[in-house]
């Protein structure tokens, strides 16, 4: 009897730990004209719900485990469904920090002919390059070798510092798709810093969705992919990266505390244009297109300088 009533708690124990699992199932979006988006949450049926009755914003305060759990604990059919196909913006603002990883994937640093990195390779990209991921990238002025990128983003949930490799996906809120538009000239001949090739402004398109880390079984096992004026150009998956989620997080939190609302860009495979033979930069009428496996896609047209 004694095991029985045993094996009766470890199979509650067990669905409780389940279910508990599964609220934190959140896909989170910020709808609405620039400067005015509101926040929005996917619900099953893939329609957009507005979530502006219970949150103002989509904030890094949104993005603890407690205030996720929350959000993942409404009743969806009770808010709002928006009608349309409204603009979508960067899914959270906040954004205190926007970190990039180079040379991160064996093919990518292959086709760019340098060695792979013996330690993440870190560089920074300016909050004021941030868009939303349907928006026009401008090609800055004197920009002549415009270049496109797609990448995996880790959206940071909670302040992390000196944290261990086991312990990193506590500290992680959910994942998104970044574009890490780059300008080959300015990243190369002006002086030899990334930073600079890699901030103008609408250089970095984040979203659409922002989505909840339980929702995806395996962060080193998704395709990524780039497409430009229909021709597939990069044709990748998570598991070919030469530092992990795991490392990367890891291995920054020992330079820098980590604070939710950063997001980290995590590299990107082959068949950039500036990899080809000859190279083939981006250039003002061209259409791109780039996602990741269960967490969306995006869509941008160049635009000529301002």
């Amino acid at each position: 009897m004694q095991k029985q009533k045993l094996k009766a708690l470890g199979i509650i124990f067990l669905l409780m730990a389940a279910i508990s699992h599964a609220t934190a199932e959140v896909t989170l979006v910020r709808f609405g004209p620039e400067g005015e988006e509101k926040p929005g949450i996917i619900d099953f049926e893939g329609q957009l719900r507005d979530l502006s009755s219970y949150v103002n914003e989509i904030t890094p305060g949104t993005l603890s485990p407690a205030s996720l759990e929350a959000i993942a604990e409404l009743t969806l059919e009770d808010l709002p469904v928006v009608a349309g196909e409204p603009r979508l913006g960067v899914p959270l603002t906040g954004i205190g920090k926007i970190i990039a990883i180079g040379f991160n994937y064996i093919n990518h640093a292959a086709e760019m002919e340098v060695q792979l990195p013996e330690e993440p390779l870190t560089f920074m990209k300016a909050t004021s390059a941030l868009t939303g991921p349907f928006d026009q990238i401008v090609q800055p002025r004197n920009g002549q070798k415009l270049d496109y990128e797609a990448e995996l983003v880790v959206v940071i949930g909670s302040r992390a510092q000196y944290i261990a490799e086991e312990d990193v996906f506590n500290y992680i809120a959910g994942y998104t798709v970044g574009h890490d538009v780059s300008e080959r000239a300015f990243q190369r001949e002006r002086g030899g810093q990334f930073t600079k090739g890699k901030s103008a402004d609408t250089f970095a398109p984040v979203g659409p969705y922002l989505v909840s880390t339980d929702q995806v079984e395996d962060i080193q096992a998704l395709s990524i992919w780039s497409e430009v004026n229909g021709e597939m150009r990069q044709q990748g998956s998570t598991a070919d990266m030469v530092f992990g989620v795991r490392e990367i997080i890891s291995h920054l939190s020992q330079f820098m505390t980590l604070y939710p609302g950063d997001i980290i860009f995590t590299g990107t495979p082959a068949g950039v244009g500036d990899g080809m033979d000859p190279p083939q930069y981006l250039k003002p009428g061209d259409i791109v297109r780039i996602g990741v496996e269960g967490l969306g896609e995006q869509r941008q047209i160049i635009a000529p300088p301002s």
